[in-house]
């Protein structure tokens, strides 16, 4: 695997090999064996794979965890190694945003929705970053994580409006064997945390269990999964909300595929999980 540190030396690697199809990963470091997922996916369908690595400041609020964000480079450059990655692009932060760089990009609408309402700006970040990273690698094919689909909406949204000649693929979520979806921010929790942290799948799993038995109810499905959620003190609700997995928009009839997301504080940790009805 060959480390890459430059706008330059990546966009080469598309230059070098037109005929081949290439997979991307994009990632913040800190890899688990959701992110490793991603990578075996990209190496089922393409010809050369590409991750990167890159802490992105502007998709982080002013009171975040930017900072204290886990940075294990090390450590993730030997998974992607073992796991047959063929290039790992890792820019500094002059390199993605030059000085005084004011350019952003917005995907109107979606960006307010969900983790967007919540955390005003972030999709803002997000759609910069993956914009300016698929110009450089310049990817066939891009792949993410389920776990963050309102992310992935945004993404989508985004390719179609600018014309991204890059198809996304969205890959299921990796969780423990205790049922917690797989995050680089589950480093932050403690013991008890941890089992707290739990409620956040159970919410889902009860929204889905009364799915199965024939209820239809929109409000009956999200009261119920609150409800699940809140039994745990140690939790603090953000968001629990049924929504149109293309649009983000609130739905009021399971007449059509649904998102089920959840958000939630654990302590200091935010987290976050779905389910697709």
């Amino acid at each position: 695997m060959q480390i890459i540190h430059t706008a330059h030396e990546i966009r080469a690697i598309g230059r070098q090999s037109p005929a081949r199809t290439i997979g991307f990963v994009p990632t913040m470091g800190a890899l688990h064996e959701g992110h490793l997922s991603l990578v075996h996916a990209a190496k089922q369908r393409c010809d050369i794979v590409v991750v990167s690595i890159f802490v992105n400041p502007t998709q982080f609020g002013p009171n975040e965890d930017f900072t204290r964000y886990p940075r294990t480079f090390e450590r993730d450059s030997e998974l992607l190694k073992n796991a047959a990655a063929d290039f790992l692009f890792a820019p500094s932060t002059e390199e993605m945003y030059p000085p005084g760089a004011s350019t952003f990009v917005t995907v109107e609408g979606l960006s307010d929705r969900l983790d967007g309402k919540s955390r005003p700006g972030h999709f803002r970040g997000v759609a910069t970053i993956v914009s300016k990273l698929f110009h450089l690698v310049q990817p066939d094919v891009a792949f993410f994580g389920q776990k963050d689909a309102a992310q992935i909406a945004v993404i989508r949204k985004m390719v179609r409006d600018q014309n991204f000649p890059v198809e996304i693929v969205a890959c299921p979520i990796v969780r423990e064997p205790d049922g917690l979806a797989m995050s680089s921010r589950n480093v932050y929790l403690s013991p008890e945390e941890r089992k707290s942290a739990l409620a956040l799948s159970r919410s889902l799993q009860k929204v889905e269990q009364l799915f199965q038995t024939g209820n239809r109810s929109v409000e009956e499905l999200i009261l119920a999964g609150k409800q699940t959620l809140t039994q745990d003190p140690g939790v603090k609700l953000d968001y629990f909300s049924i929504v149109n997995p293309d649009t983000l928009e609130d739905i009021h009839a399971l007449d059509q595929p649904a998102l089920v997301a959840v958000a939630a504080y654990v302590g200091k940790t935010r987290l976050i999980d779905n389910i697709v009805l």
